[in-house]
């Protein structure tokens, strides 16, 4: 006999885990995905070769948490990344750890991830309702009795896990289902806001530059009175910027109003050359024949740099030698110190996460389980808790849908 009817509204990453882990006590777990399979925003992630966790200790995890860290301490320590990569493993899908420590299954396929734990769910006999979707979640004097459907069947169950996303990617399922029916039960909601995303820029002229990259470039910029500092690599597009820096450095610019007033980020091009560096080779005699657009063609991309000469007023085949020395420091200036201004980032159906959610203060962060109705659990996105770019955002997913199944 069952100890417990569980049902979990959503069939990504953390619905799966909660209903693995629920179902390790016997439970009769249900999982209604509104999709017509699971896991379905899961399939998209790194690229379609699924970044699924970090190989790192749980307080490193924590130091690439974005907002509210603390609140996932025990969960992140109840399910490890040690633990996700063993129970993917053991069920047939070898993985392999990439640099920053990023876990990948062996054959970049997200496709054997989503197998493994569709084996999973069929062993265990959890039950999935596929393209289904729950309007409201039944109460009892503050405690949960079943769930509606939105062709109002009721499903009476013992506990309720949402885990339902936040609102990027809508075309994956992902559209705030879950935050609407959370509101109506009396949670709040911070505020949704896109992260990991790219941004919109003030500089018109940069649109014509559009597809060339920069490899480990350092943007510098200020959050509030604290200076940052980031490395990686950048890539122009019709709107702006993009690329693994500028989606790391979304994390750190979701909460700013971007109404009220732009945001000025500083970009070294060559940061392995200094400005000494730099102005030996102008300076050298080796070069001194050369134009300024073949010289810097061997340590720059020729287009960005005939878009840059075009807007320092500079003829690009000027020789090095009659090149004036003003000229020559403003062209060092803008490779070592090249100002940006941020207009907006990008919109939510672009962001790879979604920033905000249900307040952890109303979540206790040793169950999962709502403070304010009995039986109701959260896990991933829809809380109030995002991280940087690098498989911390799954393992948070996992490690919240394990303790909340644990526990439901």
């Amino acid at each position: 006999m069952p100890k417990k009817k569980v049902v979990i509204i959503g069939g990504g990453p953390a619905g799966i885990m909660a209903a693995i882990a629920a179902s390790e006590k016997n439970n009769e777990v249900i999982v209604i995905e509104k999709n017509s399979v699971i896991g379905k925003k899961l399939s998209i992630t790194g690229g379609g070769r699924c970044n699924v966790t970090n190989n790192s200790d749980p307080s490193d995890i924590m130091k690439n948490i974005m907002t509210n860290p603390k609140f996932l301490y025990r969960a992140l320590n109840t399910f490890t990344s040690k633990d996700l990569i063993d129970i993917i493993e053991r069920n047939g899908c070898p993985l392999k750890i990439e640099d920053k420590n990023r876990v990948f299954p062996l054959s970049d396929k997200s496709s054997d991830i989503i197998d493994v734990f569709n084996k999973i769910i069929r062993e265990r006999q959890i039950k999935l309702y596929l393209e289904c979707d729950v309007k409201d979640i039944i109460l009892s004097n503050e405690k949960v009795k079943a769930v509606k459907t939105v062709n109002d069947n009721i499903i009476n169950c013992d506990s309720v896990i949402l885990a339902t996303g936040g609102i990027s990617y809508p075309h994956t399922g992902s559209t705030g289902t879950g935050h609407i029916i959370a509101k109506k039960l009396g949670h709040s909601i911070i505020s949704l806001r896109p992260s990991l995303v790219s941004m919109n820029i003030k500089e018109k002229w940069l649109s014509n530059l559009m597809g060339i990259s920069f490899e480990d470039i350092i943007i510098r910029t200020k959050i509030g009175k604290k200076s940052l500092s980031l490395n990686g690599d950048l890539l122009f597009t019709h709107y702006g910027i993009s690329g693994p820096i500028v989606l790391e450095l979304s994390a750190y610019l979701n909460k700013h109003d971007f109404l009220k007033a732009s945001h000025n980020i500083n970009i070294d091009f060559l940061p392995k050359l200094n400005y000494e560096d730099l102005k030996r080779i102008f300076i050298s005699d080796a070069n001194s024949n050369k134009t300024i657009l073949n010289l810097l063609s061997e340590y720059m991309p020729k287009r960005f740099l005939i878009g840059l000469l075009a807007e320092l007023n500079i003829l690009q085949d000027t020789i090095l030698h009659q090149l004036k020395k003003s000229d020559r420091n403003r062209i060092i200036d803008n490779i070592k110190n090249f100002d940006i201004n941020i207009v907006s980032l990008r919109d939510i159906n672009s962001a790879i996460i979604t920033s905000g959610g249900i307040s952890v203060k109303e979540i206790d962060p040793g169950t999962m389980e709502s403070k304010k109705i009995k039986g109701l659990f959260f896990a991933g996105e829809i809380i109030d808790v995002d991280a940087l770019t690098g498989g911390y955002n799954l393992q948070i997913a996992f490690s919240t849908g394990y303790l909340a199944g644990l526990n439901a």
